[in-house]
């Protein structure tokens, strides 16, 4: 067991993952810190979609030997964060042991999409629970999935389901879908009123999984008619850009049933530096740009179209809580100079982003949980009281204990992302704590 008498920063060395969706060699900011942290060749024919940042075991962080910015102690190459944590749990402070036991509740990452993900859900914890005991070569673990992704380039995801009159419209536009789910549901829907919510539920559920339930044959025709019939108006009419969407779709996944789906959800299009958080059972799927993602350690998804993987329609559409509406967008809330703070409804994490101008400071306060630090761009140097640490440049991972100030300075303009447990999170911890210990 190590002492906290003196905390040190720890330099990890992080995963990728190499999904068929994403971008690149060269392309890739994945590639590029990827490269950069561990010093293996990215191979420009590969794809390059997530870089891993944490300790979950399908991507497990290491911690850098004596010598590579890890403030002399000897660290054997092959010790994963999780284990390191494992053995020294004080790291993580008292309300995170009581709260989540010996490990990160949280998974930091960056993704480089070149081509949609999957329509998916996250299941919550109950179900992810029932879904890894049945299922355990497909479901990993047994925690639940909330996320956030924060832009780090122009972003578009599709997610959550359109308002009622939204979908409305789009089942008048689209005679397709009534001829593929039966017209009975359809004009149900459209009869109803303003304030019938719980009804609306009830038939967007029954229309959705018609919809993904309907035999390949019967989704390739209506795509088809759909892709013909849009290329045709195109030529009278400029084109909405959901429909400009579901062409793009069609051209990545033809004839899948996610490209009809994308009609039934929000299309959302995020400037860099906007986040957009999502909870358990909501639909979604990130289409394109690159983006800082955080979550709960877990790596379950319920994957329904838009992808050859496996698929669980019938889980996904009983899963799902049919919430209607456009999602909130987070822009941050500036948290001292130089730094804003995303803060999601989720107790397991929040990020802050750090753009220091070149020769600027910036000082991240201690907190009472674990954080991750991850720089993408430029080069400075960070000090953990009076004890002046190595250089930090791009493609640098850092670990920081519970309780400890990081003070950061940039030699170029530099950019640094934080992710740590919910602040809000443990100060109502800390307060339920004094007010026991005054009883």
């Amino acid at each position: 067991m190590e002492t906290r008498s003196s905390p040190k920063l720890r330099r990890l060395r992080c995963s990728v993952q190499n999904y068929d969706w994403g971008r690149r060699g060269a392309e890739s900011r994945v590639a590029k810190l990827f490269a950069l942290n561990s010093g293996a060749e990215a191979d420009p024919d590969r794809p390059y979609a997530e870089f891993w940042m944490g300790t979950h075991e399908s991507g497990p962080s290491f911690l850098l030997p004596a010598g590579c910015g890890n403030g002399g102690h000897k660290v054997s190459p092959d010790v994963t964060l999780k284990a390191w944590i494992s053995s020294n749990p004080d790291v993580l402070g008292d309300k995170v042991v009581d709260e989540w036991g010996c490990d990160l509740p949280f998974l930091f990452k960056v993704l480089s999409i070149a081509k949609p993900l999957s329509i998916q859900a996250h299941p919550d914890k109950e179900l992810a629970r029932a879904l890894h005991k049945a299922r355990p070569d497909v479901y990993k673990d047994a925690n639940h999935k909330p996320e956030m992704a924060l832009a780090l380039t122009k972003f578009e995801a599709i997610c959550g389901f359109i308002s009622m009159e939204e979908l409305k419209q789009v089942l008048c536009d689209v005679p397709e879908i009534a001829e593929l789910v039966g017209s009975t549901d359809v004009e149900k829907f459209i009869e109803l009123g303003e304030q019938e919510v719980e009804k609306a539920k009830c038939l967007l559920q029954s229309i959705f999984t018609k919809l993904m339930s309907a035999s390949a044959d019967i989704v390739a025709l209506a795509v088809s008619q759909i892709k013909s019939r849009l290329e045709l108006e195109g030529q009278v009419r400029p084109l909405t850009d959901k429909e400009q969407l579901v062409l793009r779709l069609e051209k990545q996944y033809p004839a899948d049933v996610g490209v009809i789906s994308a009609f039934f959800l929000n299309y959302v299009r995020l400037n860099p530096g906007e986040a957009l958080y999502l909870g358990a059972n909501e639909p979604h799927a990130y289409v394109s740009g690159e983006c800082i993602e955080c979550m709960a350690t877990s790596d379950n998804v319920v994957r329904a179209g838009l992808t050859p993987k496996t698929k669980d329609i019938q889980t996904l559409c009983s899963m799902l809580t049919y919430k209607q509406g456009f999602p909130d967008i987070l822009k941050g809330v500036p948290l001292k100079t130089y730094i804003t703070r995303y803060i999601p409804p989720f107790d397991e994490f929040e990020v802050d982003r750090c753009v220091l101008p070149k020769g600027s400071s910036a000082v991240f306060s201690a907190v009472l949980g674990p954080s991750i630090f991850l720089v993408t761009d430029g080069e400075g140097t960070i000090n953990v009281g009076s004890v002046k640490q190595d250089v930090v440049a791009e493609g640098y991972v850092l670990f920081v204990p519970a309780n400890v100030e990081i003070h950061v300075t940039s030699v170029t303009e530099l950019h640094v992302y934080r992710a740590g447990v919910n602040d809000r999170f443990l100060k109502s911890r800390e307060l339920e704590n004094g007010k026991k210990s005054q009883i």
